[in-house]
């Protein structure tokens, strides 16, 4: 579990195919602090699993269905990448609880600075993320926790403050980069035991 506040900036090293899937070695400091073999870590808001671990660097095993459905698949040696570890029982909840579950792949639509010092970045969707998206509710983009601005028929939009681009990937990407999306988890379940989901004739 996590909380979507991003802890570090790391870089990809390295991304070798394998048969199944992918390594990807990332470069980073903060992250490794406490890092052991089989520790989760969270890249761009997916979870992954620590397999290798170096001097200054680690690795994880992305399988084809993480490759596919996130935008992991797309990273190459260069690439900056949000990394969060696990939120510990003691820690401060400054997000919104994070499962490291990436629902869809998002792309960002438009980018619009505003006379405070943000940027309202409108983000399209599909469906089927949009259904649990509610103004002033929490959304992960790219394993960033942020409040919803406005919610349409096909996108959304955040406002997001200069340090948070100062601090993450967001602040790098321009129009039609795709960022991972993962709605708040509380939504699905509310659905889920809705009475009118449980009983079609209702």
């Amino acid at each position: 579990m996590f909380t979507g506040i991003v802890e570090e900036l790391g870089r990809v090293c390295s991304v070798v195919p394998r048969t199944g899937g992918a390594r990807i070695e990332i470069e980073a400091k903060v992250v490794l602090e406490d890092a052991q073999i089989g520790a989760s870590i969270a890249v761009n808001g997916c979870c992954l699993t620590v397999v290798d671990l170096t001097d200054g660097a680690w690795a994880a095993d992305a399988v084809v269905e993480t490759l596919d459905r996130t935008n992991l698949g797309a990273l190459r040696a260069g690439d900056p990448v949000n990394l969060e570890r696990p939120v510990r029982l003691a820690d401060r909840l400054g997000g919104h609880l994070v499962q490291g579950h990436v629902d869809a792949v998002g792309q960002i639509a438009a980018i619009d600075p505003q006379s405070d010092g943000s940027v309202l970045v409108r983000v399209a969707a599909p469906a089927g993320v949009l259904r649990y998206v509610v103004e002033k509710g929490s959304i992960t983009v790219d394993g960033v926790s942020l409040t919803v601005a406005v919610v349409a028929d096909d996108a959304f939009s955040i406002a997001m403050i200069p340090h948070t681009r100062d601090v993450t990937t967001l602040g790098t990407k321009n129009v039609g980069a795709t960022v991972n999306l993962e709605v708040d988890v509380v939504a699905k379940y509310v659905e889920k035991l809705l009475p009118s989901r449980r009983e079609p004739n209702s």
